[in-house]
């Protein structure tokens, strides 16, 4: 594997970020005694606070339990939750692996911050993909290369390996291959040969692997790609607790990688960018029992969407096809007129009837290099799912 082997992460990380001296917390020196030290409120939360007025006229003030620490600054490692994510995926050897965001949005900001210098430098992207990537890129003044996916036969929305390594290698200024798997919109996982493949090849970037709908992957389809972390130093893969754990609104996002690149970014990230609330909420579900609950719900979405969902979007009039690798919480449909012609039209059409008039809302991705006439269609429940199939029913039946 000769980039592995020779990969060297600071010829990737910019100058300045290498000079970083990074902002140093009140909590990274102590934590437990009478902490004066951080400008905190020590009468916790005020609006539980119980104050009475003295005979003299003064307020009395009475600090109640407050037992969870909201008016301390959280943990800026978040290294409880860092222990669980172990448990989690254990082919991570240990929490100095393991990086904390604000979302994948955020680790995916603070990757290209800490590699990309502005104007200079440039992302790799595999269309179509999590637009993400290219915003971040546009707001950071950094290039964007773009190599797409297969798009047709039985490759599709795969990687076109050769293209990939070629365009890397022969343009210095990509810092990053961004590889989305499953591909968001594509639910596709990506190969695992055509992963090492990259990784094992002359480019001497960073490859992300974007992983936020992996716990919705067949077993006989593959894996998390966590498990290539130790052995590759030039592989960063990306999670959250958005999708499976069904805990977007926390806004949590993990990254796994080599030590050197998670401090790196634990140097540039803002100082308390959990809170206090994430952190916890986060522990729990990653516990034991939360884990456990979180496969049986990932099973039972996908049981939906291969026994019940994809079956009856396929026996719709004007349906011609579930495309893609189906290893997501979504399916991806195409649609085509009545005579087989792909039709943006009637997807879009379908898109704003049922959002505007009929209290029902899916995503039309028909703008999207290779998803023509396609709406991303999210596995809700069983009552969700029955309707948005008797729906589009009705719907698809009065088009001729």
């Amino acid at each position: 594997m000769p980039a592995a082997s020779s990969f060297d992460i600071k010829r990737i990380i910019r100058p300045n970020i290498l000079k970083l001296e990074p902002y140093r917390c009140a909590r990274d020196d102590y934590s437990e005694g009478i902490l004066l030290d951080a400008n905190e409120n020590s009468y916790g939360p005020v609006h539980q606070a119980r104050i009475t007025q003295s005979s003299g006229g003064s307020s009395l003030i009475e600090a109640q339990p407050d037992s969870q620490q909201l008016h301390r600054y959280p943990d800026p490692m978040g290294l409880r939750v860092k222990q669980r994510i172990l448990q989690l995926r254990p082919s991570i050897p240990s929490v100095n692996n393991v990086f904390l965001g604000v979302g994948s949005d955020e680790v995916i900001d603070l990757l290209v911050r800490i590699t990309c210098q502005p104007g200079r430098d440039s992302i790799l992207v595999t269309p179509p993909t999590y637009g993400m990537y290219k915003v971040v890129a546009s707001i950071n003044d950094v290039g964007i290369v773009k190599v797409p996916l297969i798009v047709e036969g039985e490759d599709i929305f795969q990687l076109d390996v050769d293209a990939v390594i070629q365009s890397a290698c022969s343009d210095e200024t990509v810092k990053i291959i961004w590889l989305c798997s499953p591909g968001n919109p594509t639910g596709t996982r990506l190969n695992e040969a055509d992963v090492r493949r990259v990784l094992e090849s002359d480019y001497r970037g960073l490859v992300v692997v974007d992983e936020a709908y992996v716990d919705f992957v067949r077993a006989d389809r593959g894996e998390s790609y966590a498990k290539l972390v130790a052995e590759y130093p030039n592989l960063f893969v990306m999670q959250t607790m958005s999708k499976s754990f069904g805990l977007a609104g926390i806004r949590l996002g993990i990254g796994m990688g080599s030590p050197e690149l998670v401090q790196y970014l634990n140097n540039t990230k803002a100082p308390y960018s959990l809170s206090t609330l994430a952190l916890d909420v986060a522990k729990e579900a990653l516990s034991t029992e939360g884990i456990a609950k979180m496969r049986q719900v990932a099973a039972s979405l996908c049981q939906q969407r291969d026994e019940f969902l994809i079956p009856e979007l396929r026996a719709l009039p004007h349906v011609a096809a579930i495309i893609g690798g189906n290893d997501a919480n979504f399916v991806l449909c195409r649609f085509v007129d009545s005579n087989g012609r792909v039709s943006n039209e009637i997807a879009k059409g379908l898109y704003t009837e049922m959002a505007e008039n009929r209290g029902l809302v899916v995503r039309y991705r028909g703008g999207d290099y290779g998803c023509e006439g396609c709406l991303r269609i999210t596995v809700g429940t069983i009552e969700e799912n029955r309707v948005v199939i008797d729906t589009m029913r009705t719907l698809l039946a009065a088009i001729p």
